[in-house]
């Protein structure tokens, strides 16, 4: 999915489905610099609450800018919020 988020101008990546405290060293590094206006945070509820997700992001070494992109940011762009 990196791969394919890098090459492709219209695909972009929901973070939902599993917690941040389990994403892959890769994932969290091409979040942090040439996928981080590609990302975006989704929700998964019921089976993985939007607290407990947010709670396990917090957790996880982004920079504080990216996260206001995946969280925020990236949908209000790509929507025309």
């Amino acid at each position: 999915m990196l791969a394919v988020a890098m090459h492709k101008a219209n695909v972009y990546m929901d973070l939902s489905g599993w917690s941040p405290k389990y994403f892959p060293p890769s994932l969290v590094q091409y979040a942090n610099t040439f996928l981080q206006d590609k990302c975006f945070f989704g929700s998964d509820h019921p089976y993985l609450t939007p607290g407990r997700w947010l709670a396990d992001f917090e957790k996880i070494q982004m920079k504080p800018e990216v996260k206001e992109k995946i969280l925020l940011k990236n949908a209000q762009k790509l929507f025309g919020l």
